[in-house]
This record gives C-alpha cells, structure tokens and sequence, in this order.
C-alpha cells in the first residue's frame, strides 16, 4: 500500500468499446494513483484523465458499478468487493493489471 503523499503506477485494460469512447489507442493504460491503490481510487483518476467515461464504468449519483461491467486481477472476480479495499499486491506492484471487462448477457 501507498500513502497519500505517494502515487503509484497502476496498469488498467479497458473493454474495446470503452477505449474507442474514450480515443485510447493502447489495450492498456498507466494511471498515477494517490494513496491507498482501491478500484475507486483508478476509477477516479481514469475519469479525471477520461471525462467522456464517466458514468460507463460507475453510476454518476451512487458511484456503485454498472451491472455489466466487471473487475478483475490476479484471476480473481473483484466485481463484489468494497470499492474502497486495497487491490492486491501485485496489481499495485506492477506486476499485474487491474482489468475491467464488459460482461456478456443472453442466452
């Protein structure tokens, strides 16, 4: 974990359509993060370099995640977990990536 007076090097994978949203070219992203590394935390700081995501990742009012989007690291299903727990070592050591995925629906 970091502290506040620190950032640390997150790396993030976007869906397709988010990255064309947004005019991001790269499958994957570097983000600066403050303090603590959560799954808030990245959301806030991709918003703040992406403005035309916000609202496609998390609700605008509740901040909660939109039910076909999901979080993932270190082959493990973080869609569930508090917004604001750490995210694992090795995605805030670098050596994993945080993934947001869009889910898929249907029969």
């Amino acid at each position: 974990m970091s502290d506040s007076a620190t950032t640390t090097a997150i790396r993030v994978h976007l869906p397709t359509h988010l990255r064309k949203l947004a005019r991001i070219d790269d499958g994957e992203l570097t983000l600066d993060v403050p303090g603590t590394v959560t799954i808030s935390a990245v959301l806030d700081v991709l918003e703040a370099h992406h403005p035309v995501l916000t609202g496609t990742i998390r609700h605008h009012d509740t901040q909660q995640r939109r039910a076909f989007v999901r979080f993932f690291a270190c082959e493990e299903d973080l869609s569930h977990e508090p917004h604001d727990a750490p995210l694992p070592d090795p995605v805030v050591h670098g050596t994993e990536p945080l993934l947001i995925i869009g889910a898929m629906a249907g029969g």
